[in-house]
């Protein structure tokens, strides 16, 4: 309280008492007992009202005795129980948490952790995975600002997650509890395989394999891939207390389309404590993208056997010349490519309307473009009888597709009939046209892109010498082929709009998160976020079916599929309101990532214990832990004063006391008949 506030205070109880003395006192016949009372009874009236004008804040301090916080985490993944260390586990725990001593002079507090960190008194060491990275994250977050020491029993086994290593403050010690059978034995390991999720039909994918060695002798082991009865890949590789790790890279090929599983082995002679992490399973999808192709044209010209050749560069394309009357249907066609159109073209633009095939149309001296006009609305020809050669500029802010600039504005001019080229507001442009360096302002190369219709358009013939200069700029086709190719690929694949898309992947490992997401668009194609998602899983095997339903997140609906085993499943997705529904499958890969392991990585916990400047333990050496703990003097419990300030005009009982005394000095006065 300030001396302007005590001053103010000592004015107040002068006013009071001049008040109640004038009012009560001052000229008074006699001083009874009741005048005195009226007037103490003013004196306490006034001088309460006149204080909660003035409003002093009241301190009031009380102290708290705070403890250094002492987390002691438990790893609750099933590797624990793998490497029969659950029991001790609980043992170690149990020792820690029951110390009255350590209760004493600290705050225990227990946590658990496998794929998730939370508070947890009972462990059952059936986590999936193991993310030590999230012990750190959390502590570091729950305990801000703080310095405490943590106590971590693990067996140093991290499946997920970042390096445990370096994610710790280093101001605050971690004292790793190593549970687990630390004795080294033989063990060969595959480690980690790296593959594409995806591969091409008939095509090869590379596979990258990482094989390890704990041992203290040399060994010859077999490093074999599979699928089924057939092996692919079959090494020899030896190991030694001096080599330790291997890597193998192998190409492996795709003979079947849809998921592929492969199966990774590697054995010796020698007899080994932990098999389980021989063996590796791992998939890919092989996608069959393989192309049909129709290139149609009424006259013979070499550009047909140039844009052949360059598109069946590429495995999974092939491109078939055929004349507009031999074509029996369009729908064995994935693109067609129509080659100066004529009206001899009519039936193949009529039988379009109802395929709705991406065409790709190139121009030139025998093209019939009143025609065009009539077949296409992508743009309006006005062109004369006039040949002329018209040189490309490449457009480098065209975005449809990635493409590199291969030489465009070098290569020899195309040959088109001189006109006028308007194109209508929804073509993209890659190359525009120039006359002698004169920029003509209308495209030579230009796609178009409607309700997923795609279609791509070319000006001028003699494209054969485009490929031709490639060859003599880079030897090699390979550019240009490039070039065509990517330009086959954005008319072949075709992302037309749907209303239910749903996101999964076609294989999951166990323990691995299954996640499937989903978006909802009404008919104007806007996201709606009041659909009503649900998804039923049957496992292909058992025929038993899970319905779920998808929870609205941030853009899109998501559910997650928990407690399904290994196998093949079907699921739809289906949209209640108006019944739409996508349907897909995906396979669960049976791999216990918990089961690699043989050993705790003691090593590794030691590098984390010296790093944060702790001390790692094994589980024989709690009492040890505890004596280092109670006996260390930066962790010393704190006072802390706690102030708390409240104005007067918040004690609410004080306005009612003001009033008790009124209805007082009233009844008094009425009593004395002073009224």
């Amino acid at each position: 309280m300030n001396t302007s506030t005590v001053l103010l205070i000592l004015l107040s109880v002068l006013i009071a008492s001049g008040f109640s003395y004038f009012q009560y006192l001052y000229k008074a016949k006699s001083l009874s007992a009741s005048t005195k009372l009226l007037a103490f009874l003013r004196f306490i009236t006034v001088f309460g009202i006149l204080l909660l004008l003035i409003n002093p804040v009241i301190s009031r301090s009380t102290f708290e005795t705070i403890k250094t916080p002492l987390p002691i985490v438990v790893d609750n993944s099933a590797s624990i129980t793998d490497l029969k260390a659950d029991s001790n586990s609980k043992e170690v725990y149990e020792k820690l948490v029951s110390n009255s001593e350590l209760k004493e002079k600290f705050d225990v507090q227990s946590y658990g952790f496998d794929t998730e960190f939370k508070s947890s008194e009972i462990f059952d060491f059936k986590g999936k995975q193991t993310k030590i990275d999230l012990v750190a994250t959390n502590l570091n977050s729950i305990y801000k600002n703080r310095t405490f020491p943590t106590v971590l029993i693990t067996d140093g086994n991290q499946t997920s997650g970042t390096d445990y290593v370096f994610s710790f403050n280093q101001n605050n010690k971690v004292y790793p509890i190593v549970v687990g059978d630390t004795t080294t034995y033989l063990d060969l390991k595959i480690n980690t395989i790296n593959v594409n999720k995806y591969a091409f039909h008939k095509n090869k994918f590379p596979a990258e394999v990482f094989l390890t060695y704990a041992g203290s002798k040399s060994v010859s082991a077999k490093f074999t891939i599979s699928q089924g009865n057939e092996t692919f890949i079959s090494q020899s590789i030896s190991f030694s207390p001096n080599k330790k790790s291997e890597v193998v890279n192998v190409l492996l090929p795709t003979n079947k389309t849809g998921v592929q599983i492969y199966n990774a082995k590697i054995t010796s002679s020698e007899a080994e404590k932990n098999s389980y992490n021989n063996t590796k399973k791992f998939a890919v999808e092989v996608i069959d993208q393989r192309s049909e192709i129709a290139l149609i044209s009424s006259i013979n010209h070499p550009d047909l056997g140039a844009i052949k050749r360059a598109i069946e560069t590429n495995a999974q394309r092939k491109a078939t010349i055929i004349k507009p009357n031999q074509i029996n249907s369009l729908g064995n066609y994935n693109v067609l490519i129509i080659y100066q159109p004529t009206a001899e073209f009519k039936s193949i633009f009529d039988s379009n309307k109802n395929f709705k095939i991406n065409t790709f149309i190139i121009t030139g001296n025998k093209t019939d473009f009143n025609f065009l006009n009539q077949y296409q609305s992508d743009f309006e020809f006005k062109m004369s009888s006039q040949k002329e050669d018209y040189l490309a500029s490449f457009n480098s802010n065209f975005n449809l597709f990635a493409l590199d600039n291969i030489g465009f504005d070098n290569f020899p001019p195309l040959e088109n009939p001189f006109g006028t080229i308007t194109a209508k507001p929804n073509v993209t442009t890659l190359l525009s046209s120039s006359i002698r360096n004169v920029s003509t302002n209308a495209p030579l190369l230009a796609f178009s892109d409607i309700s997923g219709k795609r279609n791509a358009y070319l000006f001028g013939e003699n494209i054969w010498k485009w490929r031709a200069e490639s060859y003599v700029s880079n030897k090699s086709f390979e550019e240009f082929d490039v070039f065509l190719d990517k330009t086959i690929q954005f008319l072949a694949s075709n992302d037309s709009k749907k209303s239910l898309i749903v996101n999964h992947e076609r294989f999951y490992n166990s323990g691995d998160a299954i996640e499937i997401s989903a978006q909802y668009f009404n008919k104007n194609y806007e996201l709606d976020e009041k659909a009503r998602l649900t998804i039923a899983v049957t496992n292909s095997k058992t025929k038993q079916v899970k319905k779920y339903d998808l929870l609205k997140a941030n853009s899109n609906f998501k559910v997650n599929l928990e407690g399904l085993l290994p196998g093949n499943y079907t699921f739809q997705v289906k949209e209640l309101n108006s019944n739409y529904s996508y349907s897909s499958s995906f396979e669960i890969i049976d791999f216990d990532i918990e089961k690699q392991f043989v050993n705790p990585d003691l090593e590794k916990l030691k590098q984390l214990a010296s790093q944060t400047k702790g001390t790692a333990y094994v589980s024989n050496q709690v009492d040890l832990l505890i004596k280092n703990l109670l006996e260390n003097p930066n962790y010393k419990p704190v006072e802390k004063a706690i102030v708390q300030k409240k104005p007067l005009i918040d004690w609410y009982w004080l306005l009612i006391l003001i009033c008790i005394i009124l209805a007082c000095e009233w009844f008094v006065r009425k009593y004395n008949g002073l009224l």
